[in-house]
């Protein structure tokens, strides 16, 4: 395996690979392109997302800031909102749905590192393949993720589920689920009853 293919698959690996770092940098600086575009530069920014994001819909919208760390370990599906400031370091694979709604401040964390600074500090150790390793988070279709929610990877959010404002995910969620807190837990279902015709006093 090279180093990509370690890296996508799980395996310890060395962030510092040239292949790595040349694809890391051309991110970064699509990243850096898109934030300094204006809401109207619909042609501009749609060319950047297929460059920074060639696993994706052409019907995806980031209001921006955004940061990737890859951009090409990530899959959106259709009809993607992200509002302001939008973090995905996708180390490991990131899969989002389709009809999936981000509110401000979203970070979704693929890397881990060694809990042993003796494992984790960039020193030379020939035993060991890399410092870094990579978990992938999966965000099924039809999901809300409020603003400052942070996800760690590993975790799969169920397909219609709500994630609370400020909520920290570190395990998964079943499908259809209203879910908050830090660890972040179920704490009912979405049901009928949610239904917003149902709330008069909004019309």
């Amino acid at each position: 395996m090279n180093e990509t293919e370690r890296m996508l698959a799980g395996k310890l690996t060395n962030p510092r690979d040239s292949k790595l770092l040349t694809r890391q940098r051309l991110a970064h600086r699509l990243c850096k392109r898109y934030n300094d575009t204006f809401d109207d530069e619909d042609d501009k920014r749609h060319d950047l997302l297929k460059r920074l994001l060639p696993h994706t819909s052409g019907r995806i919208y980031f209001q921006g800031p955004i940061f990737f760390d890859y951009g090409d370990h990530t899959t959106i599906g259709e009809r993607f909102y992200g509002n302001t400031n939008i973090t995905i370091l996708d180390s490991g694979p990131v899969t989002i749905g389709h009809d999936v709604l981000f509110g401000p401040n979203v970070t979704l964390v693929t890397p881990m590192h060694p809990l042993r600074y003796q494992d984790r500090n960039f020193m030379p150790d020939p035993s060991l393949p890399g410092k870094e390793y990579a978990k992938p988070i999966t965000i099924e279709s039809n999901c809300w993720l409020a603003s400052n929610v942070t996800v760690i990877g590993g975790v799969t959010i169920g397909n219609g589920s709500v994630i609370g404002a400020g909520s920290v995910v570190t395990r998964d969620i079943p499908a259809n689920s209203l879910a908050v807190g830090n660890p972040c837990k179920v704490i009912r279902m979405i049901t009928v009853g949610d239904n917003i015709r149902l709330k008069k006093e909004l019309f």
